[in-house]
């Protein structure tokens, strides 16, 4: 018997522990190499544990929602045996201590290691999980057949068969007859909970507000959409432009990209740009290195390729780490006002809304202009009125005016 162990990923120096969800494979499969067997949920992204040679599984050391860290093992592999390896169970203290630590998402997204599994990526387990669908009754399109996002949302729509009362969360109801459900925050829920709440405590927040006539922009797009596409591969949105604009406006007011570490202002010589998506583990901020560097079709791309692994849950912990200014788009949402937080250790945040046709006043006459309004929220500590506000009109002025990005006026 050769064993070799199957051991957590090297996780970010910010990460100092992850969970497991749910296992895969049960002790006595026969797994090939680099098969997924687990994924591990940190407070920034899901990890995918494959299998580090093929062989049985023959112990599972670490069960489902144990809490975890780099390095550690947490199943061993025979790679000399056949399929037919005795089965060793997890431990009882550890199996027990899952069933209180376990995600939701993990919870519902798949049965126990030790009955049949179905793979599912993060996304397709969470809306298997919301949809109370059972993941063994879903048949996968996916490689190797993987449960896709598409299988899951497929399922939820011609009504699979639910998920098992055992698997799913536990439900209370009441006398009346009103149903409640207690499930445990996601590790990614809960550090974005926390963060949040700290930004308010620590952070002097102020916001201040402008409208933009988004005209220019949408003439130019307009013009230029096919081609661009044609061209680049990857659609000419806006988020490209406030990007851009943004950039112009902190090289102007360098204390807006600046951040506080203790008594001291530290100024960033350089520009990098946190993108809010949201997720079906909830909102994560992926960030655009060195974004003045950047053309607006390097900006489309990554922004379309952190939106599609966000929902895939596939963002790496570095791509989420840094960032010295955020731009947070509730206009895709339908949003048309908010004031959004602070991002520590940032100490401001560009909020965008939803575009609408609105009646404004020009040269004394009511004209109907495509109007976005803008939401600057700020570190009061080290930012001025002036500054956030000169900054605020300096994005607008770009937005109204893109040819003078190109320019860098």
């Amino acid at each position: 018997m050769a064993i070799k162990d199957v051991v957590v990923p090297q996780l970010s120096e910010s990460v100092s522990e992850a969970t497991l969800m749910t296992w895969k494979k049960k002790p006595g499969d026969a797994i090939k190499e680099d098969e997924i067997l687990i994924e591990v949920e940190t407070d920034k992204v899901v990890l995918e544990v494959p299998a580090p040679a093929s062989g049985v599984l023959t112990e599972i050391v670490k069960a489902d929602g144990s809490l975890v860290t780099s390095g550690e093992p947490i199943a061993r592999i025979d790679t000399e045996g056949k399929g037919a390896a005795a089965a060793t169970p997890a431990p009882k203290a550890e199996a027990a201590a899952s069933a209180a630590a376990a995600a939701p998402a993990a919870a519902a997204s798949a049965p126990a290691a030790g009955s049949a599994s179905t793979a599912a990526s993060p996304a397709a387990a969470k809306i298997m999980a919301d949809s109370n669908v059972d993941p063994s009754s879903v048949s996968g399109t996916g490689r190797g057949g993987r449960v896709t996002k598409g299988d899951a949302v497929s399922a939820s729509e011609s009504g699979a068969k639910p998920a098992a009362a055992a698997s799913a969360a536990p439900a209370q109801v009441s006398l009346d007859g009103r149903p409640e459900q207690r499930v445990p925050m996601s590790r990614l829920r809960a550090r974005v909970a926390e963060r949040l709440l700290q930004s308010q405590q620590e952070n002097a927040i102020l916001t201040t507000f402008n409208e933009v006539n988004m005209q220019a922009v949408i003439n130019l797009r307009n013009q230029y959409k096919e081609k661009f596409e044609k061209e680049h591969g990857v659609k000419l949105g806006f988020m490209s432009f406030f990007v851009k604009a943004a950039v112009a406006a902190l090289k102007k007011y360098p204390v807006v990209n600046a951040s506080v570490d203790g008594k001291d202002i530290i100024y960033h010589g350089y520009f990098d740009i946190g993108i809010a998506v949201g997720s079906p583990r909830g909102l994560v901020v992926p960030v655009l290195r060195n974004a003045d560097q950047l053309s607006i079709a390097e900006i489309e791309k990554q922004i379309a390729e952190f939106g599609k692994r966000a929902g895939e849950g596939k963002l790496t912990i570095e791509e989420m780490t840094g960032g010295t200014f955020s731009i947070s788009n509730g206009g895709v949402f339908g949003s048309m006002l908010s004031t959004p937080i602070i991002n520590p250790p940032q100490s401001a945040i560009l909020g965008v809304h939803a575009t609408k046709e609105r009646a404004v006043v020009e040269k004394g006459q009511i004209v109907i202009r495509p109007i976005n309004y803008l939401a600057l929220s700020y570190d009061h500590r080290i930012i001025d009125g002036r500054e956030a506000v000169l900054a605020l009109v300096a994005m607008k002025d770009a937005l109204e005016d893109p040819q003078r990005l190109l320019l860098d006026l």
